[in-house]
């Protein structure tokens, strides 16, 4: 049935029921696409502007308090399950935030650094390893301390087993 063949006293109840229909489903995808593509900061700015927008607008129905108490309750609800989503856009970190605090943007003061916290956890329970990831001339075994040692005391014995 269309809006045509609507009966003129029910048009503004069709009305209605779409809005309420319609709603909120415009609402969280118009969210899910502004997630994705701006990030959580830009939804946290959305939810404030319409809370105030509904809470600053005037309801001339008797119920017009509970009206806008359930509007921010689907504003919430509706933000809150696209923050959730997997596909929402996760804000990066802001790297101030995580720097340490002395820590230099200088490489020979970084290496300083670096060189002296080595120093002051020497001697360690686990020395820090040094691992190349890049494997040239093909692959190769890759064997822990323990197997390397092994195998030295393995080639030691073997001449004395041939003299």
């Amino acid at each position: 049935m269309s809006v045509h063949t609507l009966h003129p006293d029910r048009v503004d109840e069709a009305r209605m029921h779409a809005y309420s229909t319609f709603a909120p489903l415009l609402i969280h995808s118009l969210t899910q696409k502004l997630a994705r593509s701006q990030g959580m900061k830009e939804l946290d700015k959305i939810e404030t502007s319409l809370v105030r927008l509904i809470e600053e607008t005037v309801v001339a129905a008797p119920d017009g308090e509970a009206m806008k108490e359930f509007a921010v309750e689907l504003v919430v609800s509706t933000l809150r399950n696209v923050r959730e989503h997997p596909d929402a856009k996760h804000d990066l970190e802001e790297i101030e935030e995580r720097r340490a605090a002395g820590r230099s943007e200088n490489p020979e003061t970084l290496e300083e650094q670096l060189q002296s916290g080595l120093e002051d956890s020497f001697p360690a329970s686990d020395p820090p390893a040094v691992v190349s990831t890049a494997i040239t001339g093909g692959s190769k075994d890759i064997v822990g301390t323990d197997e390397v040692l092994r195998r030295k005391k393995e080639a030691r014995r073997r001449p004395e087993k041939a003299g």
